[in-house]
């Protein structure tokens, strides 16, 4: 096994400091989930909507620490997939767990590419087909954004910056709007304790149901850090931005949430693809939703880019571990930027894109993400015996022990999760286990 990249292959650019990482952090976060989720957790809950987000948001500052204590350690790419073959030294475990990671960046990816389409078709007025029309658009538009990851990371984080602000800017319309129609004596505030929108018979089951299925809002700053080799002093900036960028997204999903159930009634909020141009028809109806219809194209955009940039480094990183076959670990040497593994988690894009209906598939990619948030603290815990020479983000005991077990719970059955979510989830596991025998029949040709 090696721990670095081999002298043949040059390294990765670091061009990400402070600025551009707390960028990266809240628009990989903010992403598509809240234009799309805040409706669903609706029907889950309730008016008390923003309570699974309150709840989501703390159960990944838990996480988030313990991502932060082995960044700082280990600063090198693939993240998870890295902390796991260190901490438990199992090829099969930690092939799952890059699959894992790797798939919920690919479908979300390929699910932006198909929310992109769609936006880009009624933002312009388009009749494209169902079928092939839309379909084209999102490959086309998966091509520009592999085309912008193998261009270099400073052009893609640059371009990152814009999508950011972008999507940004339309929470906060809504966060905007909601104060402003708040103000003149408009919507409901009473609606926020009420759980009779809630279906079935515990609030309790209700809750943690719907924080089950907020929790993908709040996934995207464990992307980060396969960013390290590319990121300026990582183990310095780190801890302040990610944190920081946890809290600026956590209070803008709780306000945005606030702001959609004062002003729609939860059962409306719950119908429909588009809940966020609802709330902005009902706090002001002169705004022109078409504005909103840009912005949430460029939101998905910003989803779709960032996930792809986080994929193709997974690989790379686990192919300097001997974990991948080497060849996904190249790197070009006039663009610096892992080409094999753009390609690759490209092609992968092309057939979910063509052949996948990702349209349930947020909570099965909040599935994945949580059994992986669950192996990954607990590999905190075991790497305490692994010492580094510098000094790192520590945190406390407690707070990888909390995070492994409401991340586990969260991810089992009692928490409220649809079967649905077990069903799909267990189909790519399948798939992963098939690639693993692969790769370990060609590991094993290799060595011989």
């Amino acid at each position: 096994m090696a721990d670095s990249v081999t002298q043949s292959e040059p390294s990765l650019k670091r061009v990400m400091g402070p600025g551009l990482l707390l960028l990266f952090v809240v628009g990989d976060i903010l992403g598509t989930g809240v234009y799309a989720l805040t409706g669903r957790v609706a029907n889950e809950v309730g008016g008390a909507v923003w309570l699974p987000f309150l709840i989501a948001f703390v159960v990944a500052l838990l996480t988030a620490c313990s991502y932060l204590e082995l960044v700082t350690k280990y600063p090198r790419a693939a993240g998870a997939a890295l902390y796991t073959h260190k901490a438990f030294g199992l090829h099969f475990l930690t092939f799952l767990v890059t699959f894992a990671v790797m798939c919920s960046g690919l479908t979300s990816a390929s699910s932006a590419s198909k929310a992109f389409a769609q936006n880009f078709a009624e933002a312009f007025d388009l009749s494209l087909s169902e079928g092939v029309g839309l379909t084209a658009v999102a490959i086309g538009f998966m091509t520009l954004v592999a085309l912008v990851n193998f261009r270099g990371v400073g052009e893609s984080v640059k371009l990152n910056v814009v999508l950011t602000l972008v999507e940004l800017s339309g929470l906060l319309i809504v966060i905007c709007i909601g104060a402003w129609a708040l103000g003149g004596g408009h919507g409901d505030l009473s609606r926020l304790a009420d759980f009779k929108g809630a279906e079935g018979g515990s609030p309790f089951f209700a809750v943690t149901a719907a924080t089950a299925l907020a929790f993908f809002a709040m996934v995207g700053f464990e992307d980060s850090v396969n960013m390290a080799e590319e990121t300026k002093d990582p183990v310095r900036i780190f801890p302040k931005v990610m944190l920081t960028g946890l809290c600026i997204t956590g209070l803008i999903y709780v306000l945005v949430s606030i702001s959609s159930v004062a002003l729609v009634a939860p059962e409306e909020l719950g119908e429909g693809d588009a809940p966020l141009l609802k709330v902005v028809e009902a706090g002001a109806a002169s705004f022109p939703l078409w504005i909103f219809a840009f912005i949430t194209m460029f939101a998905v955009a910003n989803s779709a880019l960032i996930n792809m940039l986080m994929a193709s480094r997974l690989l790379y990183g686990m192919a300097n571990e001997r974990v991948l076959p080497k060849v996904l670990g190249r790197v070009h040497r006039a663009r610096r930027t892992p080409w094999v593994g753009i390609v690759f988690t490209t092609v992968i894009a092309f057939g979910l894109i063509w052949f996948a209906d990702l349209t349930a598939l947020g909570g099965t990619t909040s599935l994945l993400l949580l059994c992986v948030f669950t192996v990954v603290n607990i590999a905190v815990l075991v790497l305490r015996r692994d010492r580094v020479e510098h000094r790192h983000f520590h945190a406390p005991t407690a707070i990888p022990v909390l995070g492994a077990v409401v991340c586990a719970y969260l991810a089992s059955p009692l928490s409220g999760r649809s079967v649905d979510d077990y069903r799909v989830g267990g189909i790519l596991l399948l798939i992963g286990i098939v690639l693993w025998g692969v790769t370990f029949l060609h590991g094993r040709a290799t060595a011989r």
